[in-house]
């Protein structure tokens, strides 16, 4: 009897549908000839925005020195600028020893996670999340528990839920500022109230950054590494979205605060990208260039520029819809839509996202693939160009229209 190979049981939890079934589906329509508008992933280059020259002139000058295996945390002129980002940032207690460079952030989230969790470990993450996180602590033999940024606070994080879900075996809180997938920025008093219940609970802080200088009107970003200075945080930023070099495939995480609590920790990732050899070489020589160099992302996301306007006909296409909703995302590149309620119990979000591909040629995330209780969002991208987003949220009406 010929039976088919058995996968991983651990896989049974893991779920990512930003290129799931749906990014399937679409990519057999686009092979009939259909063309889609993709907003489920936010891949800069897709839509015309490129990286730096600079970066990549830095990549092409120091192709002869990236042949070799470089160390494993990453060759020093990276990580010292990234030592050196941070001390601007008045994170002063950091060398390059404790800065990890990776294949992405997350690389570096899967490293992290493995170098920190027993078998049942819990770790805090945000709900709505980037699913990565849960994935990555389920993998690791984790618990991902899901503290509630509900809505109706602006998908802030309720502090009160998420104290309450400390226990005996919760290792680490992580957040996501500014978030991934409701564009919410956390202000300086939520992050201090995580910092405290961190310091109280003996916990590890970990920060996901990597939209750290996307942040629209007068929305502050606010590293948490400046905040958590008592407790062992982990900071992980990259090249991808802010320097638009999501292929680079270039993160770094950097240790701070309570660095003596870690060391064994840090020994712990160290192992754990020896075994890996060294992260793509080439392109950790834009990194210096990246973090020093002119930062172009702020004529982006400043009044004018291509992702303000953007994120503006979102607003205001959603704002003259009667079938739409959202709280307006003051940070990264995507809106977190809802529904109106009229649609509860007749088009949920995996529904909804499913018959905008097939009729309207549109591609979304539906809201619960990031790990809700709620099943009337979903999120877009906000790369396209405003005419892109014009069509899509015509096509939008068109659908619903149908439904209300």
């Amino acid at each position: 009897m010929n039976t088919g190979i058995a996968t991983s049981r651990a896989l049974a939890d893991v779920k990512y549908e930003i290129r799931g079934s749906l990014a399937h589906r679409a990519f057999e329509l686009e092979k009939r000839g259909y063309e889609i508008i993709s907003l489920n992933i936010g891949n800069p280059g897709l839509f015309g925005f490129r990286t730096p020259e600079t970066m990549r002139l830095a990549m092409i000058e120091n192709l002869g020195q990236a042949e070799p295996y470089c160390h494993q945390k990453g060759i020093f002129p990276a990580r010292e600028a990234v030592v050196m980002q941070q001390q601007n940032r008045d994170v002063d207690n950091v060398t390059a020893d404790d800065v990890f460079i990776g294949n992405g952030v997350s690389e570096l989230i899967d490293l992290s996670l493995r170098a920190l969790l027993n078998p049942g470990d819990e770790v805090l993450v945000p709900s709505p999340d980037y699913p990565l996180w849960s994935a990555a602590v389920t993998l690791n033999g984790g618990v991902a528990r899901f503290y509630p940024c509900p809505p109706e606070l602006g998908f802030q994080p309720d502090l009160e839920a998420l104290a309450g879900m400390v226990n005996s075996r919760t290792r680490a809180i992580v957040v996501i500022n500014p978030n991934n997938p409701s564009g919410a920025v956390y202000p300086r008093e939520t992050l201090t109230a995580i910092a405290a219940l961190a310091a109280e609970k003996g916990l590890v802080v970990m920060a996901d950054e990597i939209y750290d200088q996307m942040v629209y009107d007068d929305a502050e970003f606010v590293p948490m590494a400046t905040i958590a200075r008592d407790v062992p945080c982990i900071t992980l930023s990259g090249l991808s979205k802010v320097y638009r070099a999501c292929g680079y495939r270039v993160g770094w995480c950097v240790f701070s605060g309570d660095t003596e609590r870690v060391r064994d920790y840090i020994h712990a990732m160290e192992l754990l990208s020896a075994l890996r050899l060294c992260s793509n070489v080439p392109a950790q020589w834009a990194v210096q260039t990246a973090l020093g160099g002119f930062q172009s992302i702020e004529g982006l996301v400043n009044p004018g520029g291509r992702l303000y306007q953007s994120r503006q006909t979102i607003i205001e296409r959603i704002a003259g819809s009667p079938y739409l909703s959202v709280v307006a995302p003051m940070g990264a590149m995507y809106a977190f839509v809802r529904l109106d309620k009229r649609f509860a119990g007749k088009l949920d979000d995996r529904a909804f996202a499913q018959e905008l591909l097939e009729k309207q040629h549109v591609l979304v995330a539906p809201g619960s693939s990031f790990n809700t209780p709620y099943t009337d969002h979903f999120r877009i991208t906000t790369l396209p160009d405003s005419e892109t987003l014009h069509r899509v949220f015509d096509r939008v009406d068109d659908l619903l229209v149908q439904h209300a």
